[in-house]
């Protein structure tokens, strides 16, 4: 480690300009110590914070989220939770193939986060952000979207059909019982 620990807490919990420093709220997936009943761990969603000192990539604090640090980093806390509800309403950026990693940073520092929300952005910003072309793609993405909408209906339209037809089919064999059972009842009279 290159840099005092001790230094660095202090720059990381201390009230000093926070310019040189840059936080992240994110979800991670931590073992809570007990097993299920198929002996595999269990795991819970826990909310973590990385501290980072801006021009340093080698130095990086990070822990659960506290109240404390929640207070401290207020504008990071408030886009993570953001990103969470944006995230149920749509399809994440993460999953967009086309955006580089500091593309994905771009947009969530300005509150996109899904594809939708980039699709739907205004041409000023598209342009001020400089995703002209991750915004005609995400145009595209949503487009094929909505034409598989029909073809999702098609699907479920061709899943009621066949249900129909396996009703149909059961009926006429019912029927071509009664009527082998009736005709061999017929046939008995004549005896």
């Amino acid at each position: 480690m290159d840099m005092d620990f001790a230094l660095f807490q202090q720059v990381t919990t201390g009230n000093d300009d926070e310019r040189n420093v840059a936080a992240r709220f994110y979800d991670k997936a931590v073992k809570t110590g007990q097993v299920a009943d198929n002996g595999m761990p269990i795991f819970k969603d826990v909310t973590y914070i990385e501290i980072r000192l801006k021009d340093n990539s080698t130095e990086v604090f990070n822990q659960p989220a506290t109240e404390e640090k929640i207070k401290r980093f207020p504008r990071e806390y408030a886009l993570y939770k953001l990103a969470k509800e944006k995230k149920k309403e749509g399809t994440p950026l993460e999953q967009f193939a086309f955006l580089t990693a500091s593309e994905l940073e771009t947009c969530q520092s300005r509150g996109i986060f899904t594809v939708e929300d980039l699709a739907s952005l205004a041409q000023d910003k598209v342009q001020f952000l400089g995703l002209q072309n991750e915004n005609e793609l995400a145009k595209k993405f949503m487009q094929n979207a909505k034409d598989n909408s029909t073809l999702a209906e098609m699907v479920r339209k061709e899943k009621e059909y066949l249900h129909q037809i396996a009703d149909l089919k059961e009926q006429i064999q019912n029927l071509q019982q009664a009527v082998k059972k009736h005709s061999w009842s017929f046939r008995g009279d004549k005896r």
